[in-house]
C-alpha cells in the first residue's frame, strides 16, 4: 500500500464494510492516526468500487493533510481492496472465544482487538475504551497458547469469553454509530467496478502456471540445468538453505515484561544494533501478525536503511513472512529482579545474560552509555552480574543482603520499557 494509509475492512452488525486507515503520521513535533471520516463520522462502504469512487473525488475528509494523500487517492481500485491481514470480523468474536484457544484463533482475536481499540482510541468511543480498560486480562491473547495452558489457563480463557458475552455488543454497537456511507457518484463507481473486472480478468491461475511450469521443467532440464546455476539467486537460495531470517541478516525478537509480551526486529551493522525504530525509541507490536503487517509498508525506521530490509519488506507484502523467533532471541524480563535479591545461586544465568545483552543493545541504539556505566565492574550490580555470569571460585562472592542490586536492576528494567514504543 502505498505511504502509510491501509484498506480496512471491517466486519460490523450492518454487514462488511470498507475504509481506510492511516497509523500515524508527523507533522512537524505534532503525530496523529486517523481513519477515512469526518469530525465524528468514521466513513465506511459496502464496496471496494464506492470506497475508490469516492476518494477520487472527495477533498474534505481526515485523511487529506496526510502527505500520501495525492496517491493513494489515484490508485486502481484493485490496489483499494484489503489484504487478508486487514480484514477484521468484529461480530465473528463472540465465535472466536467459544473455540479452544489455539494460535490462528488468538491471532486473529488479537489482531481484531487492536483494531477495535484503535477506533475507540481515535473516534473517541468510551464504550470501547472501558471495555478494554475494564477487563485488562483480554491482553493476554497476545501472549499466546502458552497463556491458557493448565487450569490456570482454562480459567483464564472462561475470563476472555465472559468478558465478549457481557459487552461485546455494546462495542459493536458504539462502532456501528459512527460508521457512515456517504454519497458517491455513481458514474464513478462505474469506472471502479470496471477496473476491478478488468483486474480479476486479467488474474493468472497460479495452479495452472504452476502445471506449466512442471510440463516446461520435465521437457527442457537438461538445459534449463546450467541456466538456473547462473540465473541463480543467491538470497533466495540462503534462505531455502539456512531460513529466511538467517539469509537477510535480521532478527525477529520476542520480549517479554511484566506487562506484556512485544514482538520486534534487529540486526547488527559492524557489531552496532539496529533495531526497527528511530531516534533511540525501539517500536514493538503486541503479536508476530501485527508486526508482519507494519513490515508491509513502508515506515521511517532505522532498518529500512539496512540493504536487506527490502527483502524482509517484500516477504511480507506478498504473505510469505513468518516470524519465526529463536530462543535466543526471547528475552524474559519479569522476576529476573526479585531472582537477584535472592542471591547468585536463583538467578537464571541464561535469562540473566539474555536481558543484559538487550538492556545493552537498546541503550546503544539510541547512543547512551548509561547501561554500560551501571553495569561496569566497579558498581555493586556490575560486579554481582559479573560474578553471577561468569562465575569463578577464586573470586570475592557477592554478599547479602542485595537490595541495592536488585533495585539497580530495577531501573535499567524501567529505563529499557521506557524506550519501547508499542504500536
Amino acid at each position: 500500500m502505498a505511504g502509510d494509509i491501509i484498506p480496512i475492512e471491517l466486519g460490523l452488525t450492518r454487514g462488511d464494510f470498507v475504509t481506510l486507515w492511516a497509523p500515524e503520521w508527523h507533522e512537524g513535533d505534532d503525530e496523529w492516526e486517523a481513519f477515512l471520516g469526518h469530525e465524528e463520522d468514521l466513513y465506511g462502504f459496502e464496496a471496494v468500487a464506492q470506497l475508490a469512487a469516492f476518494i477520487r473525488n472527495d477533498d474534505d475528509n481526515d485523511l487529506v493533510d496526510h502527505p500520501s494523500w495525492t496517491v493513494v487517492s489515484a490508485l486502481a481500485a484493485n490496489e483499494l481492496e484489503p489484504d487478508d491481514l486487514h480484514q477484521f470480523d468484529l461480530v465473528g468474536v463472540p465465535e472466536l472465544v467459544a473455540e479452544d484457544p489455539d494460535s490462528d484463533v488468538l491471532a486473529e482475536l488479537h489482531a481484531t482487538f487492536e483494531m477495535v481499540q484503535t477506533l475507540g482510541d481515535v473516534c473517541e468511543l468510551s464504550a470501547v475504551t472501558s471495555f478494554f480498560a475494564g477487563n485488562p486480562h483480554l491482553g493476554s491473547v497476545g501472549i499466546g497458547v502458552e497463556a491458557y495452558l493448565g487450569k490456570d489457563g482454562q480459567d483464564l480463557w472462561d475470563r476472555v469469553g465472559a468478558s465478549v458475552a457481557k459487552s461485546w455488543d455494546g462495542v459493536i454497537d458504539a462502532i456501528d454509530s459512527v460508521v457512515k456511507t456517504p454519497d458517491v457518484d455513481a458514474d464513478a463507481v462505474e469506472i471502479a467496478e470496471a477496473e476491478l473486472l478488468a483486474a480479476a480478468e486479467n488474474d493468472v491461475d497460479v495452479d495452472d502456471v504452476t502445471e506449466d511450469s512442471d510440463r516446461d521443467t520435465d521437457d527442457d532440464q537438461d538445459t534449463d540445468d546450467d541456466s538456473d546455476e547462473a540465473t541463480a539467486d543467491p538470497v533466495a537460495d540462503a534462505a531455502a538453505e539456512d531460513g529466511f531470517w538467517t539469509s537477510v541478516g535480521i532478527d525477529p525478537i520476542r520480549i517479554i515484561t511484566s506487562d506484556d509480551t512485544l514482538y520486534t526486529l534487529r540486526c547488527y551493522i559492524d557489531d552496532e544494533p539496529i533495531f526497527l525504530g528511530r531516534a533511540g525509541a525501539i517500536t514493538v507490536f503486541g503479536s508476530e501478525r501485527s508486526l508482519a503487517r507494519y513490515l508491509a509498508d513502508d515506515h521511517d525506521h532505522e532498518l529500512a536503511k539496512v540493504s536487506t530490509f527490502a527483502d524482509v519488506q517484500t516477504a511480507a507484502v506478498d504473505g510469505s513472512l513468518q516470524i519465526e523467533i529463536t530462543d535466543e532471541n526471547v528475552y524474559v524480563l519479569p522476576g529476573l529482579a526479585d531472582d537477584l535479591a535472592d542471591g547468585p545461586t536463583a538467578v537464571d544465568s541464561d535469562q540473566l545474560d539474555l536481558a543484559v545483552e538487550l538492556f545493552t543493545d537498546a541503550a546503544d541504539f539510541a547512543d547512551d552509555d548509561s547501561v554500560e556505566t551501571s553495569l561496569a565492574s566497579s558498581t555493586p550490580l556490575g560486579w554481582y552480574i559479573s560474578y553471577t555470569l561468569e562465575p569463578d571460585p577464586n573470586r570475592l562472592a557477592p554478599s547479602a543482603p542485595f537490595d541495592v542490586e536488585a533495585e539497580a536492576w530495577r531501573a535499567l528494567e524501567r529505563d529499557f520499557e521506557s524506550r519501547l514504543r508499542k504500536l
